[in-house]
C-alpha cells in the first residue's frame, strides 16, 4: 500500500558549504547510533528522515535565485559521505532526490522549477520511480507517458528499486513519451492510480524501503514533465554527478565500518597468544592490518574528493573532453571507493575475531551493505572505460550512467 509521507516540519535553510557540513557532521553522529537496531529490526527510518527533511540538506543543491545554497558538487558528496558513514540506508535514500533535482535544474520550466525547488527547500522529499524488471537491460524502459487530448499526459507501468518512494512527497517518473524520448514526470506521492509497495527484501541497505512503484492511468499536467532526452544531446555532468554520490556512500560504508572495528577491538577484542602482548591493539598483525585498511579507505576518500573538485572546475566552460575526463575522475573514485567499501567490511571480522560474528551484535550489517550497495552500477564497466580511456584516448559513453 502507498505510505504518504507527513509533512515535515518547518526545514532548516542552510546557507553554505561550512554549514551544511556542519549539519551532516552532527546528523551522522546520531545516525550511527541506531543503525545496527534499525538493520536488525528492519525498522523503517522514518524519524530520520523526518530529522533530515528539517535539517535543510536536501535543499542544499537548489540554486541561489531559487533561494538555496548550491553548493559545489564536493560538498554534496561530502555531505552523503558522512551521512553513510553513519546510515547508509539513509544516505542511499535521498540519493534519487539529489539526482531529480538535478534533473529540474538541467532540464525544468522556470514555472516547474519555481514550484518544486520552493517544495526542496520546504523539506518535500522527492523518491524515485526509474529501474525496471524484465526488460532487455536497465536503460530499456517501458512505462509510457501518453499524451491526452483534455492537454495533460497519463502514466502506465511498474517500476522497481524504487528507493525513497515510500518516504516521498513528490515521485519523479522515468518514463518515454509517444515520440520513444525519455521524459520525468514529477507525481504527487498522492496521485491517483499511484501505489507504492514495500516490498523490498534485500540482504543488505534492508530500512531503504527500495519497493515497488505501481502507474495504472496517473494523470501528469503537461508542465509537470521534464524532457530528459535533452540531458545527453551535448556534453553533461548529469551522470558523473548522479554517481559521485553512489561513491560517497560507498567511501561512508567503509568509513563507518573502519571505525567500527576499531572500537571493537580497543575494548572487545583479546589479542592471540602467540603475540606475547596484553592487548589486542598491541598485536602487530592487528596494528598492520588496520595501517593498510586505513590506506584503502583514505585512498577511496582522497579520488572522492578529487572527483567532485573535476566536476565543479569542468562546469565552468564544459566541453566534450571536459565531460569525458570527469566521468573518467568520478569511474576512478567509484572503483577505489566500491573496493574500500568491501574490503574493509570483510576484513572487520578478520581484526576483531570470532566474538565479531555474533548476530547479536550485527556487525554483519556492514558488509551486507557494502555487498548490496556496490551492485549498483557494476565497477568491471568502469575499469573497462578506465582503460580505454588510457590507452587510445577514447571517451566514455553519454548514457549517464558514468
Amino acid at each position: 500500500m502507498t505510505e504518504i509521507a507527513e509533512r515535515p516540519v518547518t526545514a532548516r535553510v542552510i546557507a553554505d558549504a561550512d554549514e551544511a557540513l556542519a549539519v551532516a557532521a552532527g546528523f551522522a553522529e546520531r545516525l550511527a547510533a541506531g543503525a545496527a537496531d534499525r538493520d536488525a529490526r528492519r525498522e523503517l527510518p522514518r524519524a530520520e528522515l523526518d530529522e533530515l527533511s528539517a535539517s535543510g540538506l536536501l535543499g542544499i543543491t537548489v540554486p541561489r535565485e531559487f533561494g538555496g545554497a548550491q553548493v559545489p558538487t564536493a560538498v554534496a558528496a561530502e555531505v552523503f559521505r558522512l551521512l553513510a558513514s553513519g546510515d547508509p540506508n539513509v544516505a542511499q535514500i535521498p540519493h534519487s532526490h539529489f539526482v531529480y533535482v538535478n534533473a529540474l535544474r538541467q532540464n525544468g520550466t522556470d514555472a516547474l522549477q519555481r514550484l518544486l525547488f520552493a517544495e526542496v527547500l520546504a523539506g518535500k522529499r522527492f523518491g524515485n520511480a526509474q529501474s525496471e524488471l524484465g526488460t532487455k537491460h536497465v536503460q530499456d524502459y517501458r512505462t509510457r507517458l501518453r499524451s491526452d487530448p483534455a492537454g495533460d499526459h497519463v502514466l502506465d507501468g511498474v517500476k522497481h528499486y524504487s528507493t525513497g518512494a515510500l518516504f516521498a512527497h513528490w515521485i519523479p517518473v522515468l518514463a518515454k513519451d509517444d515520440a520513444d524520448r525519455i521524459v520525468v514526470a514529477y507525481v504527487p506521492a498522492d496521485a491517483d492510480g499511484l501505489t507504492v509497495v514495500d516490498d523490498w527484501d534485500g540482504m543488505g541497505q534492508r530500512t531503504t524501503a527500495s519497493g515497488t512503484v505501481h502507474l495504472a492511468g496517473v494523470r501528469v499536467p503537461a508542465e509537470h514533465v521534464v524532457p530528459h532526452h535533452l540531458t545527453f544531446t551535448g556534453p553533461q555532468l548529469y551522470g558523473a554527478r548522479a554517481q559521485i554520490l553512489h561513491t560517497a556512500i560507498d567511501a561512508g560504508i567503509a568509513r563507518g565500518a573502519l571505525t567500527e572495528a576499531a572500537e571493537f577491538v580497543r575494548t572487545r577484542s583479546r589479542p592471540w597468544f602467540e603475540a606475547g602482548v596484553e592487548h589486542a591493539t598491541d598485536d602487530p598483525l592487528t596494528v598492520q592490518r588496520f595501517g593498510e585498511l586505513e590506506v584503502s579507505v583514505r585512498a577511496a576518500e582522497a579520488l572522492l574528493a578529487v572527483a567532485g573538485a573535476a566536476i565543479d572546475r569542468a562546469q565552468e566552460d564544459l566541453d566534450d573532453a571536459g565531460a569525458a575526463a570527469v566521468s573518467i575522475a568520478v569511474a576512478t573514485a567509484k572503483a577505489a571507493a566500491d573496493r574500500a567499501a568491501l574490503e574493509v567490511t570483510n576484513a572487520l571480522f578478520e581484526v576483531a575475531g570470532t566474538r565479531s560474528a555474533l548476530d547479536s551484535l550485527n556487525l554483519h550489517r556492514h558488509w551486507r551493505n557494502a555487498r548490496t550497495h556496490t551492485l549498483h552500477d557494476p565497477v568491471r564497466w568502469k575499469i573497462q572505460h578506465i582503460g580505454r580511456f588510457v590507452l587510445t584516448g577514447t571517451p566514455p559513453p553519454r548514457h549517464g550512467v558514468l
